[in-house]
């Protein structure tokens, strides 16, 4: 587990930590059109060589745009193409965005990291 958040833009931190064979990716910051090619980044470099289901935990996201959506469906798509298992978890200025666009199923949203890790391993 790596203790403090890298810094991945000015505006953006990372953190990965593993639990029970599935990958937690944390997020705080911002996600948008600065920062979604190191978010896409920090996760494709991370699943290159071990590729396994993650959660992608954006409830410490203060502010995600249509390019940060844009990431995660690129995200979903990828996952669908390796057939891994994912899900996003957001607070709910995150969700209420997610959901406004109509994502919520297809990022497999839910509302806490420990319910991403329970619709996992199902």
């Amino acid at each position: 587990m790596i203790e403090d958040f890298q810094k991945l833009t000015v505006s953006l931190r990372g953190n990965i930590e593993v639990k029970t064979n599935i990958i937690v990716f944390t997020f705080k910051g911002q996600l948008d059109a600065f920062s979604e090619k190191q978010f896409k980044t920090f996760i494709t470099n991370t699943l290159k060589n071990d590729p396994q289901p993650f959660v992608i935990d954006l409830s410490k996201i203060d502010f995600l745009d249509s390019s940060g959506l844009g990431a995660l469906v690129q995200t979903s798509k990828e996952c669908k193409k390796l057939k891994i298992g994912f899900s996003v978890v957001g607070n709910s200025r995150v969700a209420q965005t997610i959901k406004l666009v109509r994502l919520g199923d297809f990022l497999h949203l839910k509302a806490t990291v420990e319910d991403a890790l329970i619709y996992l391993k199902n």
